[in-house]
């Protein structure tokens, strides 16, 4: 593996695992799943072992990915020593992230959308959005919402670690 990444959402029910989905759906058509491993967890661990949310699934599904597969863990301390960009859907979990942080992590920590619009001159295509909002406690338009920052995101993401590891 040249790069790997984990997404890191509150309970890894929603945003993550469809950002889990999602990236690894992109990694897979551009035929790249032996250079990137992608992984999601939560900074809580209400979830674990449990499917994402059926309507993140449903929303997924609709626009052609199936994370129904995908399992509820939690954020592990080896996480900082494994991944080489754990991306937080939220300013509250990268503080999460932050204050959990091995000093000898080498793990590039930042916002998910934040790394996504590095270098992209339209910010607009994201909605001048730095954080994907939790749609839990929200209706369907909520989980739209995410799955379209989501999907931007994570194309633009794929493009940026093209670029820097030459695959």
């Amino acid at each position: 593996m040249k790069v790997s990444v984990l997404f890191v959402c509150l309970g890894n029910i929603c945003r993550s695992p469809t950002a889990h989905g999602l990236f690894q759906a992109y990694v897979n058509d551009a035929q790249l799943s032996d250079d990137i491993f992608v992984d999601s967890a939560g900074t809580g661990a209400w979830h674990v072992g449990e499917s994402p949310d059926k309507r993140a699934q449903s929303i997924a599904l609709n626009k052609g990915y199936d994370i129904s597969h995908l399992s509820g863990r939690q954020v592990e301390p080896d996480d900082f020593f494994t991944f080489d960009y754990i991306l937080a859907m939220d300013t509250q979990n990268l503080h999460d992230l932050t204050s959990i942080r091995p000093k000898q992590s080498k793990s590039r920590l930042g916002l998910f959308l934040e790394l996504a619009n590095e270098g992209i001159a339209d910010k607009q295509v994201l909605d001048n959005t730095l954080e994907v909002p939790d749609p839990f406690y929200g209706d369907a338009e909520h989980f739209e919402k995410a799955i379209h920052l989501i999907e931007t995101g994570a194309k633009n993401l794929l493009e940026r670690i093209r670029e820097k590891y030459d695959i």
